[in-house]
């Protein structure tokens, strides 16, 4: 008798599940978004939740620079997988702890199977992190930095097919500020990936349902 009802709520779940599952598949085919989003779970999330979104969080910037400069060469997806490794392993994106790493602490996050283990780009997370700092004491904020960019709001684009440039004259002077700086891993495309996903610049596409929505935080 035991064993029946296990079975059956057994069987209850696991239609849950397979019903959950064909909703999201349902949602992600009817809500137009853009197509780099595609159909994985994570990526849905950060695309519907996240990218485009301003921010004026620092910590939120540096976390960004970070991501961004370790995708270089690699999928965003897979750095997004990773993204709880990252937060783990450089201290919550804090810059100001990360700026004291010591050699013996990039050392042992080169073998930190939670992030990219590219000892250049972890140093020159390091790095950044002390040039980010240096910024901050200048400006206040990193913040109040990177937005004279573009005047302070976002660049609205109307993009109809992704078709979207990798790099545009503000990412290239941005990019070249934070070189003359002392940052690494900021080339132009780096940056303009970097100034989509803190919002500096709306690129959803025009049929995408979070180009409105986004517009409507300016």
């Amino acid at each position: 008798m035991e064993g029946s009802r296990d079975r059956r709520r057994c069987h209850v779940r696991r239609r849950r599940f397979a019903l959950g599952r064909r909703a999201l598949r349902d949602d992600v085919a009817a809500t137009k978004r853009c197509l780099w989003a595609g159909t994985d779970p994570l990526m849905l999330e950060y695309h519907d939740r996240e990218w485009g979104v301003p921010v004026h969080d620092d910590r939120v910037h540096f976390e960004f620079l970070l991501l961004e400069g370790a995708q270089a060469g690699l999928s965003w997806a897979i750095v997004l997988k990773k993204r709880p490794g990252y937060r783990r392993a450089f201290s919550q994106f804090d810059p100001e702890k990360v700026a004291r790493y010591t050699s013996k602490r990039i050392e042992k996050l080169v073998a930190d199977p939670g992030i990219v283990r590219n000892r250049l780009k972890i140093a020159g997370a390091v790095r950044n992190a002390r040039a980010f700092l240096e910024i901050q004491n200048e400006f206040g904020t990193f913040d109040a930095y990177c937005w004279g960019f573009v005047g302070g709001r976002p660049k609205v684009n109307r993009w109809t097919t992704m078709g979207i440039p990798a790099t545009t004259p503000e990412s290239d002077a941005l990019s070249k500020d934070l070189k003359r700086r002392g940052f690494t891993f900021v080339g132009s495309t780096v940056i303009y990936a970097y100034m989509q996903a803190v919002g500096m610049v709306n690129d959803h596409l025009v049929d995408c349902f979070r180009y409105r929505e986004i517009r409507r935080l300016y």
